[in-house]
């Protein structure tokens, strides 16, 4: 904690204008001996972190470690509705700075694919953004990936969002992922992909307990992808 709470610090020093979390915000309650206590504890943690840039904005993705699966279905703890509801308005949003707009999805669905209700929603945000404005897209699991060829934990349904992306060639500028604890970039298409590694790196040592996947944006940067 207090090593990414000195990376907050930094990034502050930046002058950044807001943050991009795409999820993996706690360490991996998603572990069939997980406890409620441990949930609690770790979102606990999250929360202090968090003091450092109350000040800024945050849209935060759900990533599967995010989620205690171990308790009954009928506890509010249980499930991505609770790791959701802690964090963000709902699983999958958007929000708009300017002229970009920010679509927050949510793959932890089975195959690590978008729910059909969920793929309908995007296909509208996409549908209904002005020309000359544009997309970015965020999801926890990488859309397209280099490191995926040997991690995996790609999205499965990668070909129609392919196809998707394309429709809207003009507005979809960008895709930023996590999961992988690995840093990577790739270009396809005219779109941006980028893997944001962790503050955890490949995956947790004994002195890191909070693994997260964040981006940042800067003012004199927002324009760069396109």
């Amino acid at each position: 904690m207090e090593r990414f709470v000195k990376c907050l610090k930094e990034i502050k020093n930046r002058k950044v204008d807001f943050f991009l979390n795409t999820g993996d915000s706690i360490m991996a309650v998603d572990r069939e001996n997980s406890t409620r206590q441990e949930v609690y504890d770790q979102w606990n943690a999250w929360d202090n972190c968090m003091k450092e840039i109350a000040d800024y904005d945050m849209y935060s993705c759900v990533g599967n470690h995010d989620i205690w699966w171990a308790g009954e279905k009928s506890d509010e703890m249980h499930g991505v509705p609770y790791a959701a509801k802690l964090k963000m308005p709902k699983r999958y949003y958007s929000t708009k700075k300017e002229k970009w707009h920010f679509i927050m999805l949510d793959g932890n669905n089975s195959g690590i694919t978008l729910d059909p209700e969920q793929m309908n929603w995007l296909k509208q945000q996409l549908e209904n953004i002005p020309a000359g404005e544009y997309a970015l897209i965020m999801s926890h699991y990488p859309i397209l990936t280099v490191t995926g060829s040997w991690e995996g934990g790609q999205h499965k349904d990668h070909n129609a969002l392919k196809d998707l992306f394309y429709k809207h060639k003009d507005k979809v500028k960008g895709c930023l992922s996590g999961h992988q604890h690995l840093l990577d970039r790739a270009w396809y298409n005219d779109v941006y992909y980028f893997c944001n590694g962790a503050m955890s790196g490949f995956w947790w040592g004994k002195e890191t307990s909070v693994p997260r996947n964040l981006s940042i944006i800067r003012k004199h940067h927002r324009d760069m992808l396109y």
